[in-house]
């Protein structure tokens, strides 16, 4: 069994930490240097724990739970402008990563107004590409039922943040949370902090039911497994935009264009196979910013073999 922990602190001895985590036989997952400072979310066995949190200790560093680590996560407004993209939005994105997810804030080209909001199917295919998205509509009751629709025919787990509890809206996301609406300040009241938390606690739980789906019919090979060999190539390395590569629930982003990648992508060798083999390997939507890399299951794998065979 293992457990998904983040370590903060300084870059001082952190090659320290990479030992245990290889001598354990865990894996880093993610690993984000800002200065001096260093985040490493790592997957560890959970028997060995305590070692790993000792040397953390004795670098001077913190380590601490991530449920939603291994995640990309939308946070999406009706529009990028102050009307619809005020403090809580901000806060809900912070309190993810720091619970392990990478973020993105979105908005919408045409969520304004609640008889002429829309989102285009463009926009419906780029949040399908995250592991879930959470959609914060605003104060208005009436105004939240009817926007309630933006979410319908996304394929990633949805969850809606609003003010007031909204009815007549079952079958349009997965979860709600209610009592967090627009706002020209931050979040930090002991009963706003306990409601951001709330929303943390929903997406993981709705993340859960995705994972335990993934379960039933496993992946061909864990994401990490492939991020580990894709570390050594060069154009990665060089990647100046933060955390060049994030991990799905079921795959991979990773920040290099696709044209320019996609053949050495698809032939890259994970266990005497080939990367386009196992995976499906496609351009973001996102003008060809990246590339993400939805890994085939064991069942598929299986299917195409028998194919080939006959």
């Amino acid at each position: 069994m293992f457990e998904v922990l983040m370590y903060d602190g300084g870059v001082y001895r952190s090659d320290e930490l990479y030992e245990i985590i290889e001598d354990v036989g865990g894996v880093v997952l993610q690993k984000i240097r800002s200065a001096q400072m260093l985040t490493v979310i790592m997957s560890v066995p959970e028997e060995d724990r305590q070692a790993v949190e000792a040397v953390c200790r004795d670098i001077g560093g913190e380590v601490r739970n991530v449920p939603l680590a291994g995640t990309e996560i939308a946070v999406i407004g009706p529009t990028l402008g102050r009307h619809h993209m005020p403090h809580p939005i901000c806060d809900i994105a912070e309190i993810l990563r720091r619970n392990g997810a990478v973020t993105v804030v979105m908005g919408m080209a045409r969520g304004r107004g609640k008889a002429t909001s829309q989102i285009s199917m463009t926009e419906r295919c780029i949040v399908d590409e995250y592991d879930g998205a959470i959609f914060m509509m605003g104060n208005f009751k009436s105004c939240v039922e009817t926007k309630a629709a933006l979410m319908q025919d996304i394929h990633v787990p949805t969850l809606l943040v609003s003010g007031p509890m909204p009815e007549g809206i079952e079958g349009t996301c997965d979860a709600v949370v209610s009592g967090v609406g627009r706002k020209a300040s931050r979040m930090r009241s002991v009963e706003e902090r306990d409601k951001l938390n709330e929303i943390v606690d929903a997406m993981e739980r709705i993340l859960r039911d995705k994972s335990r789906s993934l379960e039933e019919d496993p992946l061909f090979v864990h994401p990490a497994e492939i991020k580990q060999v894709l570390e050594s190539y060069e154009p990665i390395n060089m990647c100046l935009r933060p955390a060049p590569m994030v991990l799905h629930l079921d795959g991979l982003r990773i920040k290099i264009p696709y044209a320019e990648h996609r053949e050495y992508l698809e032939n890259v060798m994970i266990y005497g196979r080939r990367l386009g083999e196992i995976a499906d390997i496609t351009p973001s939507k996102i003008d060809d910013s990246s590339v993400l890399i939805r890994i085939k299951s064991r069942s598929q794998i299986e299917d195409e073999d028998r194919r080939k065979a006959q």
